[in-house]
Formats: structure tokens, C-alpha cells, sequence
């Protein structure tokens, strides 16, 4: 990439995906297509380039990421990730992107639907109509209100089913060991145990992602505790509600119906579930609507710009980090330039990094403002892209122990960074920067030891001297000299005449003629110049 700088990084997309997904990629990229599902043609198109965005069919394993050398995203437009090897793509340095909220609309309308449907008959009696019958008898249905919803996983799938379930006047009960009793309170829901759901519920729609311990829950024990009349949905993930004990129960009239959007393998079109009268079933369609193709496509194609610039991506799977709360995301530009302003001033890679968070903010998972300082520290160290992704990664190569510290004390301001590391001949540089005001303007507010308080600027030069009249006069003579006008200055010292420290915000770069210069007629024990733009 750096021998050829104007060429436009290359994004294939391997499949289908809407015309808003390519224009929300803009004109910075070189877009090829490619059909995925067809490995043949798959493998050699990978060989250069840069990001690859995919949905269902193709599957980027640890033999396509290997065949993309110069791969650095993988973006699924969707929100399963069953066809990436996400830990590959770890070791490589790739980032693997999804659209995790793209569908969450469109799958709880579902869901809603295979309720309505499968309390009606709607499907079975548009069938038998079509055919020539009119069945009114036969479709007699129930009505939905005043009957109990059991929603197994009260994530944000399960709790959009019930906010328009309790509108049909459904009294909502939910089991969900992840949730507080008094955050499903507040929505109305009241938490069981399982078993309890299983005794009570006239409806059951499970919202759970497929795991190890949610992998038959829904199985046979559990379909010996339910009420005979009771209707089963499942439009989360396959396997959680298990078909062959669903078989039986719905034969032996221990289920009145169920309605199915997902199966445990995939497609499926001969299920013995699909025999019988009572069973409404869908094709896997609860991300299929216009809108969430959509959404799901711009949101990846969102963060494979961000990726590709470097940026953080909220909805990289393979990150540390996880979700990013909203208070903590003005910090980020923050310690990506503290990070950077600690290698200007050590001048070196520490062999040790401590990333310190002070103040309320740290109520939130902070640990996203220590990969954005390791962002920084390496952002001019390092001739690639750094990203949120391999900073840490190059942080091991260089052996360097990386700690995150965290505490609600901060006596000086609402919130601190500092970014503080020992180097090789163990002496210490400290940065520390603050947000102020509701435009979250950037502050320095100590540099080692020293307090000062300067609105941190895109260049700026730090020197250490001893302690004597005139420093400033001669300091502000050079730099006029020099054409550079001076925006801030800030003098600190520990005692009168032992060690000064200056801080100056200057309106352009300097020179290292004009450093060098400063250094000698001040008599500088250090002399640094940190450079942003």
C-alpha cells in the first residue's frame, strides 16, 4: 500500500447487495464484484484487496483469509457471522464487522406475525380457500388478548415482541437470567424461572442467541411442562426449540401449534413439522424486508470506511471493547491524541503503558479509551494503518505490558486520561487531558508531574529546563524569528529555580533547526516538538 499511495483501496463485494450499500462505501474505494458462493472465482479475487463484504453465502474461512493478503475487513451485511472464521481472522489482524442491529425491527415482526398467524390459521385457511374449500369451522382460532406471552431472551428482539404483544393486550412474562427483575419492571414484563414460563405461558416466542446452553432448551422436558393449548414461535436461531421433540408434542396434542422462521439445518424443505396442519413456517425470512437489506448494507458499509481510515468501529466483533457508551465516545479522539503526544514526547516505545481513566465515566466499560491511546501511541510509529484491531497485536510484537487503571476519584475534573509509560532506562512520561464544556474542548492538564492547563493543539513544543529569568523572552525571540506565531504558553515548575517545564501551543510546525536552536539558548534538558495535523 505505501509504494502506491493515490491507488484507492479495493473493496470486493461477493454478493448481492443493495445500490444504497455502494453508495454509502462513496467514491474513496476501487469496488469489484465478485459471485462468493463459487470458490473458484472467490479465492483469486481476494488477492488484493482490502475489505470484502458479504451476506449468507459466502464463506470467508482461514483458506480465503490466507488467499487475501492484504485483506483488513470482513464485513457481513446481516447479523449472524456462521460463514467467518472470526478466530482466522483474528490472527491475521482482520477486522470482522456486522450489522448487529440492522434487523431487529424486522425479526420482532415477524415473530408477531407467526403469533397472529398461528393463533388464526391465516396460512392454513388461504390454502384450503385457494384450493376451493371454505373451512370456516375448521380455522376456528383464539384471540391473543388477555392470554400470557411467555418471551424466552428478553434482548432487544424479545423486548420490541413484547412492547407490541402487550398492545394486543397479552400480559407479558419473560425468562431471561441476564436481565434485572427491575429493568423487565420497568417494561412491564415480569421475570420467571424457565419452568415457571413453561407452566404458565398460552404463547411461547423465544428470542435467545444460539448457544452451547440455549441449544435445545426448548427440548422435551421442557414440552412435557406446557399447557396443552399452548402455540410455540421460534424466529431466533434453529435448534433452540427442538424439532423432533416439537414433532411429538404437536402429535400427541401437547402443543396446539407452533410457528417456525429457522431450523436447525438450513435450508430445510422436507421437515416432518411442515406434515402437519398446525404448523405455520416460513423460509428463514426474519431479516428479509427491503429495510433491513438496507440497513444492514449501509451499516457495514459505514464501518468498512471507518475501518479503512483507521477508525474506530463500533460494530467490529473481533474488538475489545464491546458497545460503546455514549459518554465515553468524546474520550476517544482524546486518548488517540494523548497516545500520540506520549511517543512525541518519549521518543520511544515504553516498555511498559499504563492507560489511567479518573473520574464518573468510568461507571461505563472504558476499556475502548485504552485501545484508542494504543491507536495513538503507535499511529506514528508504525508505517500501516493502526487500528483499534492491531494496535494491540503491535503492542505485543514490541513487547510492551499494557495496563488499564480505572477509578471514580477525580478531584480536579469531571474526567482524566492520562497516558503514562516507563521507558527502556526507566524514567517516566505522563500525559493527562481533559474534556471541557458541552463542545468537549481538548485539555492538556499535566505533563509528567507538572499541572498545567492548555487547550491542546495540532502542534505544539514541551521543554524542560532549569529555572531562570528570561527563558520565556528568549523562547518567544526565537520563534518569532522563526515566523511561527505562539497561541498558548504555559510555564511549571516544582520549586523556584529547580526544574521549568513550558508547554506551547504554536500555529504551525516546527522546524528542527528551530528546536535544536531552543534547546541550546535556553539550556533545555529536553526539547520535544509534537506535531497532530
Amino acid at each position: 500500500m505505501s509504494s502506491h499511495p493515490q491507488k484507492k483501496p479495493v473493496v470486493l463485494i461477493a454478493e448481492e447487495l443493495s445500490p444504497a450499500t455502494v453508495d454509502a462505501l462513496g467514491p474513496d474505494f476501487e469496488i469489484r464484484h465478485c459471485n462468493g458462493a463459487d470458490r473458484a472465482e472467490l479465492l483469486p479475487a481476494l488477492a488484493d484487496v482490502d475489505a470484502i463484504l458479504i451476506r449468507s453465502a459466502t464463506k470467508v474461512d482461514a483458506e480465503a483469509i490466507a488467499a487475501a493478503n492484504r485483506l483488513r475487513v470482513v464485513a457481513r451485511a446481516g447479523v449472524g457471522l456462521d460463514n467467518v472464521d472470526v478466530s482466522a481472522a483474528t490472527k491475521a489482524g482482520v477486522m470482522v464487522v456486522n450489522a448487529p442491529t440492522s434487523n431487529i425491527v424486522t425479526a420482532a415482526e415477524l415473530a408477531c406475525g407467526l403469533l397472529v398467524a398461528t393463533a388464526r390459521n391465516i396460512p392454513q385457511a388461504n390454502t384450503a380457500l385457494k384450493n376451493g374449500e371454505w373451512k370456516r369451522s375448521k380455522y376456528t382460532g383464539v384471540e391473543l388478548s388477555e392470554k400470557i406471552l411467555g418471551v424466552v431472551g428478553l434482548g432487544r428482539i424479545g423486548v420490541l415482541v413484547a412492547q407490541r404483544m402487550s398492545a394486543f393486550g397479552m400480559k407479558v412474562v419473560a425468562y431471561d437470567p441476564y436481565v434485572q427483575p427491575a429493568r423487565a419492571a420497568q417494561m412491564g414484563v415480569k421475570l420467571l424461572t424457565l419452568d415457571e414460563l413453561l407452566e404458565v405461558a398460552d404463547f411461547i416466542t423465544v428470542h435467545l442467541p444460539k448457544t452451547p446452553e440455549t441449544l435445545g432448551l426448548i427440548g422435551d422436558e421442557a414440552l412435557h411442562k406446557v399447557k396443552p393449548t399452548v402455540r410455540i414461535v421460534n424466529a431466533a436461531r434453529g435448534g433452540i426449540v427442538d424439532e423432533e421433540a416439537l414433532y411429538s408434542a404437536l402429535k400427541e396434542g401437547r402443543v396446539a401449534g407452533a410457528g417456525l422462521d429457522v431450523y436447525a439445518k438450513e435450508p430445510c424443505t422436507d421437515s416432518p413439522l411442515f406434515e402437519l396442519d398446525q404448523v405455520v413456517c416460513t423460509p428463514h425470512l426474519g431479516a428479509s424486508t427491503d429495510e433491513a437489506q438496507e440497513k444492514a448494507g449501509i451499516a457495514v458499509a459505514r464501518s468498512v470506511r471507518l475501518a479503512l481510515a483507521g477508525e474506530l468501529v463500533p460494530d467490529a466483533v473481533n474488538v475489545q471493547g464491546g458497545v460503546i457508551a455514549e459518554d465515553v465516545k468524546p474520550g476517544l479522539p482524546l486518548a488517540e491524541r494523548l497516545g500520540r503526544i506520549f511517543t512525541a514526547l518519549a521518543g520511544e516505545v515504553a516498555v511498559r503503558l499504563d492507560v489511567e481513566v479518573y473520574g464518573e465515566i468510568t461507571q461505563h466499560d472504558v476499556k475502548v479509551l485504552e485501545l484508542s491511546a494504543l491507536k495513538g501511541v503507535f499511529e506514528d510509529v508504525v508505517d500501516e494503518t493502526v487500528s483499534y484491531v492491531n494496535a494491540p497485536l503491535f503492542a505485543q510484537e514490541r513487547g510492551v505490558e499494557v495496563r488499564l487503571t480505572t477509578s471514580s476519584e477525580s478531584p480536579d475534573h469531571r474526567n482524566v486520561i492520562t497516558v503514562r509509560g516507563t521507558l527502556g532506562d526507566g524514567e517516566e512520561v505522563a500525559i493527562s487531558g481533559t474534556l471541557v464544556g458541552p463542545k468537549h474542548i481538548q485539555k492538556i492538564v499535566a505533563v509528567g508531574d507538572y499541572d498545567v492547563d492548555l487547550a491542546l493543539a495540532d502542534h505544539m513544543v514541551v521543554l524542560r529546563y532549569e529555572d531562570r529569568p528570561g527563558v520565556v523572552g528568549t523562547v518567544g525571540r526565537i520563534l518569532g524569528e522563526a515566523g511561527l506565531n505562539i497561541a498558548g504558553m504555559q510555564v511549571a515548575r516544582a520549586e523556584e529555580g529547580g526544574e521549568a517545564l513550558a508547554v506551547l501551543t504554536v500555529d504551525d510546525t516546527v522546524p528542527q533547526s528551530v528546536l535544536t536552536e531552543l534547546a541550546t539558548e535556553v539550556g533545555a534538558t529536553s526539547a520535544r516538538s509534537v506535531n497532530l495535523a
